[in-house]
């Protein structure tokens, strides 16, 4: 199957996940497309990178859209996670000026959210995932991607501050990641 990102991040943490499955890159496979995110639902997102990339390979494809979702700026950014400060933008930059927007918010709820789209030119079939957190008051951590460094679990933690194997057995990704191989079984396609 193919994973439809060129995002080396999340192809790692899915290769980690699914690794009784053969999953190639974009880069793998020979495609050299990025697919615009111009939906706005993340299952919309995911569902249209699926397809496109289907459309070019004739392969199984797995897709998928997340972001993070602050409850007291109405689940902003949403679907616009990667995007809010332009697609050049780094990590750095877009954890600070979220620490920056929340410094005066005493309510600091937030959740990952993960669509994740498994689609076969017939088939489509969703995993979903979410992951309850607060955003932190400062960055903390050095392992993970995005906004892990930001992202606060219940027992004080930043994402960036655990192993990549306690991740990703908590993280949005990796629930969208069990509930889609869940639904794949159930209907045979692996």
């Amino acid at each position: 199957m193919i994973v439809a990102t060129n995002n080396q991040g999340k192809l790692k943490e899915l290769k980690e996940i699914l690794n009784s499955y053969e999953l190639y890159s974009l880069k793998e496979s020979n495609i050299d497309i990025d697919v615009e995110e111009n939906q706005d639902t993340f299952y919309g997102n995911a569902l249209k990178k699926a397809k496109e990339i289907y459309e070019i390979s004739n392969i199984p494809v797995i897709a998928d859209d997340s972001g993070l979702c602050i409850t007291a700026l109405d689940n902003w950014p949403g679907v616009l996670t990667h995007r809010f400060l332009g697609e050049q933008a780094t990590d750095l930059e877009r954890n600070s000026y979220i620490l920056e927007k929340m410094k005066n918010i005493k309510n600091r709820e937030a959740k990952f959210i993960c669509n994740l789209i498994y689609y076969d030119g017939k088939n489509i079939v969703v995993g979903e995932g979410a992951l309850t957190g607060t955003i932190s008051f400062e960055r903390r951590g050095s392992n993970g991607f995005g906004f892990d460094e930001i992202f606060e679990l219940e027992n004080g933690k930043t994402l960036a501050e655990l192993l990549p194997n306690e991740k990703n057995t908590i993280s949005a990704r990796y629930l969208a990641t069990i509930d889609l191989k869940e639904k794949l079984n159930g209907i045979h396609i692996f």
